[in-house]
Formats: C-alpha cells, structure tokens, sequence
C-alpha cells in the first residue's frame, strides 16, 4: 500500500471573477521511505501539490489517500491531527517565532500532541545538537544564520517524529555551504527512514532525491527514478505523545496558551497598557458606584435602626392620607399600658410633643420636648451616658429630665456636668437626672436640642392632653415584626371597637428601602457598564490588530498540528488576561478611593464590599470572554496555508 496516492486531483481558485486550475488530473503515488523532489518553475502548481499533500489545503477535485486513509472531507481538527503525528514543515522562510528561543520553537508541535514540557524540552535540545546547533539552543531566530534557522526549523519538522517531511524550496534562501549542509541533513533523514518530499525549482538540488516529479501547468509531465528505492526501518521516528488523560491534555495547553499569551503581552507592553486603561475605568466606576449605593443604604439603615430593631409605631387616624389625624384623639397611656402586658410585646412607651423654649440660668434657646416612658430609651437604642434614667418611675409627674448631647453642649458646655442642674423647660423646672449621647440629626429626628421627660409629666404640665399622638412598641424577637404588626392592630380594634389608628412598621421601611436602593444600583451599574463596555470594544479591537500582525503564527501552529480550540484557547486566554489584570488594576484603585473618600469625611461613604468587587470581578470576567470570543474565532477559522502566505 502507498503511503501516499493522489487520484485525479485538482485545485481551482477564484481569482477577480475568474477560476484559475491550479492542479488538474493530478495522479501521484509515494512509496514510505521514498526522497521525492517536485520540481517546476514558479507559478507551476508544485507549492500548491505540497500543501495538499501536507494536508494545510483541500483539492476541489480527485482524492487525496494518506495510507489508504481517505483525507480530502476531513474537517479541521482531524487534518490537524494527521499534521501533528504524520507530516513535519521545512519552510523556504523558516517560519519561525522570533519571540522564541530555538529550543522553544522546535517543542512547539509537541505542546499540541499533549506532551509534557520536560520531555518536550529534552527531545528538542537533542534534535538541536543532533543538527549541529548545541552552542545555539536559547538563541532567538535573528541571532542566527539562515543555515541555522533551516536547521531549527529540520529539527521542529522531526519533533513529533516526522514520518513525512515537507520541505518546500529548503534551499532556497541559503547561500551555497549553508544549501549543502541543509541537503545532508534531508538525505540522512531519508537514509534513518523518513519519508522526503521536496518542492524546488533548481535541477541541481532535485538531483539528490531519489525520484523526480516535474510539473508544469498544474500537471506532471515527468516522474523518473535517480535510483531504486528501498525503504529502510524508520529510525527517526520518536512518539511523544502520551497516553495523558483529556484533562491533563488540556491543562497542558491551557498552560502554554496562557504563557503565549502573555508573552504577547509584555511584548507589546505600551499597547496593552492603554488597553487596559478602559478596562481599569470601567471596573472601578462599576464598584465606586456599587460602593457608593451600599455606603448612601448603609446611611438610610443605620437611620431606621435609630427607631430600634422590630419596632412598630401606632398613630391616631386612618393612615398618612388622613388629612384630620391631628385632630384625631384615640390613644391613651392605658392602650401602652395594655399592649405591654401581651406576650408578643417586648416593651411598650407612649410618646408625646412639643417645643418650646428651654432655659437655663441666662440662656434661652427653642427645643423639642419628648414626653416618654424609660422603655423608649431600649426601644429607640438611646444609651445613657451620664447619671441615670427617671428615678421615680416614668408614670409618676414628677419633674425630672433626660437631655439630650446638643442639650448639654448649649447649657453647659463639654467640661461641666449637667446632672443636678435645674433647666427650665416651657416655664416648668425640670431636675436634669441623665444624659444620651448625640442623635445624629437621624432620619426622624429633629437636630434641635431635646429634653426626654416623664410622659405624665409631658400630658399633665406640659401639653395639658390626654391623649397621645404616638405609642412606640418593640416585638419580641421570637415573634417578628410582622406578626407582631397583625397581633398589634387585632388587639387594638378590639379594645377600640374600631380601626381608628394606623401602624408603621420599620422593618417594611428597611425593605423597601433595600429595594429602592438595589434598583438604584442597578441603575448606577448600568451607567458603570457603559464604560465597561467601551473598554471591552477597545479589547476586541486591539486582539484583531493582534490577529492581523500574527497571522503568521498562526498558520504556523496550525501548520504544526494545532486544533482550532488551541488557537481559539490562546486568543481568549490573551483577551480575559488584558481584562483580569484590567479588573484588578480597577479594584486596586477603587480600593484607594474608598480610602481617600473615608480620609475626607464624604456625605455619603463608599463601601467596598466583597458584593461590589465580585460585580466588578464577574463583569470583567464576561467582558473579556464576550469581546475575546470573535476575534479568538477569527483566528481560529484562518486556513493554514491562507495564514502562512500572508506577510
């Protein structure tokens, strides 16, 4: 059986409108061990033939047979595999990676036959030396000689054994010594056993093969022996590939991928920076305002939190809409009074109102007097932090008061204590008993000085009503606010025999303003994406200037048995690295705004949370894969004979 057998084949193009038949009624059978030159002028159809036969193109007519094996429907990634186990390239321009060591550019084929790096590093050290090349295993293509990087390139060809070798025009660019070292190595290849097929337009080389195939037009007009042929034991050929699990495989190639791609990289550094820029803009808006909106929630929660946790107020009247509920008078301190002694209820205080003027000693200033039981302090999370809460007991009139810190900051400064002093509030002496720290200007809260008195005190000296205009209950924890909310109204219309009050429930507050507040950060993130997405752009565009400027290499890896999935891997890999390190570079100086806005004191503080980084993150992460995946498809449906032939 022929290892090689072309059956009528022929290769058209369309060129301007016009098919132009570059092979036609091409018959041609290669025997295994057989040096076989194809010989014609330029234009002949001789590169073309051996393109075919190395499977890097398809003919349009006939069948191409590799032992016996029917190739010409195969797709892609299978021609990839007979080019990676089967055939080795001996290119007229080398085609090699400057960016690469000689070493490195002679295991590129072995990285896609799933080898590993330490095998693959030692074969290709030995095939270097081997050729003659041991004083130039780490050094790059432009510090040799063109003898020496056609020597690589031999040594690349026989990596993954090199059953067949493809070597098109090998001499052509060498000077006369260099041309007769290059011919010896091919002839010795073919003595270990190697199968030679050599494209060449000079007589005098083609003389060293064994056989020689003249084209012309796209046709053979000529196949004559030199000398019979015997083919011997092949020596050369080495099979590395190993029996690696696909996983294994995989990782392997992922990791190389990795490492081209940032190569690529750090070789176009400038480039890459100002690409990364858009993406470093474009994660640290989304966090900064993702921060932003948690910090601006955090504010609103803390606010809510300031009425205490599960805590439920009762007004008079039907509810806010109720334009005569100032008028209303429904509540007593006996309804506090009852509801405390509920099970569900973990304190109760009444609250009642009013302003007017405090004095003390000369000074005059308006303020907020509040008429409430000790509970509210527990409910309202208003700690003392001097003397004690109303001694006497709070359902008792008796004139005693708790200030508030701009209370005590107006009358008696930072250095004199308030406890003991009598303030005079709305004309009735009040003995100060303690004091609570700074309100805050809270949400509900009037920033005015506040005095906290006795509500029988506040009803019978101060208002003069016997009615509240509010009761403060905290649920018990085991409970939960809503239930407690229904207990609460059930047990007041039945005491009232009618619903003539309305509730407010914090918790329903706080949920309604953790969704208003996510809606506004999916609103802000929206308007963070935008730049995202213009980073993202700016990804693309720059990896199709990549593409372009590569397309070389990228024949070359397919050439040498790369799938498409590797070259999709490697473009991809180099998209998702520009934006993680863009992702990072963007949470780094979020981060660092975080800090400065915190140092400044803003209104509003941004909250780096793990949430705003890990949107930050994910986003940078899609970006990168949604952006990288056209321009990693582009490069990975080149055909590799398109891609070799561009400059």
């Amino acid at each position: 059986m022929y290892l090689v057998e072309l059956r009528d084949l022929g290769r058209s193009f369309t060129l301007g409108g016009e098919t132009v038949e570059a092979l036609s009624g091409i018959n041609l059978e290669i025997k295994r061990g057989e040096f076989v030159a194809l010989v014609g002028a330029s234009g002949s159809g001789k590169s073309t033939l051996m393109n075919i036969l190395g499977c890097l193109d398809a003919p349009t007519a006939g069948t191409s047979l590799l032992a016996g094996q029917d190739v010409s429907a195969l797709g892609q990634d299978a021609l990839a595999e007979l080019r990676r186990r089967h055939f080795g390239f001996v290119f007229q321009r080398y085609h090699l990676l400057n960016s690469l060591s000689a070493v490195s550019n002679v295991e590129v084929p072995a990285i896609y036959n799933g080898v590993s790096k330490s095998r693959r590093q030692a074969r290709a050290r030995r095939l270097l030396t081997q050729l003659g090349l041991e004083d130039r295993l780490h050094h790059r293509p432009m510090e040799m000689s063109g003898g020496q990087q056609q020597r690589v390139s031999i040594a690349r060809a026989l990596m993954n054994g090199g059953e067949i070798i493809l070597a098109d025009e090998p001499t052509g660019s060498l000077d006369s010594k260099s041309e007769a070292i290059v011919l010896d190595h091919l002839k010795t290849l073919h003595v270990e056993g190697h199968t030679i097929v050599m494209v060449t337009h000079d007589m005098g080389v083609a003389r060293h093969a064994d056989r020689i195939v003249e084209i012309n037009d796209g046709q053979i007009v000529s196949d004559r022996r030199n000398v019979a042929t015997v083919a011997p034991p092949l020596r050369g050929l080495v099979d590395l590939a190993e029996k690696a699990g696909f996983l294994t495989s995989f990782l392997r190639r992922t990791s190389e991928a990795a490492r081209i791609a940032f190569r690529s990289i750090a070789a176009h550094w400038l480039r890459s920076a100002l690409t990364l820029l858009g993406i470093v803009v474009g994660i640290m808006s989304v966090i900064a305002v993702v921060g932003l909106g948690e910090g601006g929630q955090a504010i609103v929660l803390d606010q809510i939190k300031s009425f205490g946790a599960n805590s439920i107020n009762i007004f008079p009247g039907t509810g806010w809409d109720d334009r005569n509920r100032g008028n209303v008078d429904t509540l007593t301190p006996d309804d506090a009074a009852a509801l405390a002694e509920q099970s569900y209820i973990d304190s109760v205080s009444p609250l009642a109102w009013d302003t007017g003027q405090l004095m003390f000693e000369s000074r005059t200033v308006d303020g907020v007097i509040r008429g409430v039981s000790n509970a509210y302090f527990d409910i309202a999370q208003l700690p003392l932090t001097q003397g004690n809460r109303f001694t006497g007991g709070e359902n008792r009139a008796l004139q005693e008061a708790i200030i508030d810190n701009s209370t005590r900051r107006t009358f008696f400064g930072n250095s004199r204590s308030p406890i003991g002093e009598i303030l005079v509030v709305k004309g009735v002496p009040l003995v100060i008993v303690g004091a609570i720290g700074e309100l805050g200007g809270s949400l509900g809260q009037d920033e005015r000085p506040q005095v906290f008195i006795p509500h029988i005190s506040m009803m019978s000296r101060i208002s003069g009503s016997q009615w509240l205009p509010e009761i403060v209950v905290r649920i018990s924890e085991s409970v939960g606010t809503d239930v407690g909310e229904k207990a609460v109204i059930a047990f007041l219309e039945k005491r009232h025999g009618a619903r003539d009050f309305f509730t407010s429930n914090s918790d329903r507050i706080r949920r309604s303003i953790e969704k208003t507040s996510r809606t506004l950060s999916m609103l802000l993130v929206s308007v963070g994406a935008v730049t995202l997405l213009v980073g993202g752009i700016g990804v693309m565009n720059i990896m199709l200037v990549s593409i372009t400027e590569r397309t070389n290499e990228i024949g070359l890896r397919m050439a040498v048995g790369a799938r498409t999935s590797d070259i999709m891997l490697q473009f991809l890999i180099e998209t998702l690295a520009i934006t993680i390190m863009g992702g990072c570079a963007g949470v780094a100086l979020a981060f660092g705004l975080g800090a400065l806005t915190h140092s400044i004191g803003t209104p509003i503080p941004m909250v780096i949370s793990l949430h705003a980084v890990s949107i930050g993150c994910v986003m940078a992460v899609v970006v990168g894969a949604v952006f990288g995946f056209f321009p990693a498809k582009k490069a990975a449906r080149l055909k590799p004979i398109e891609a070799l032939s561009r400059d």
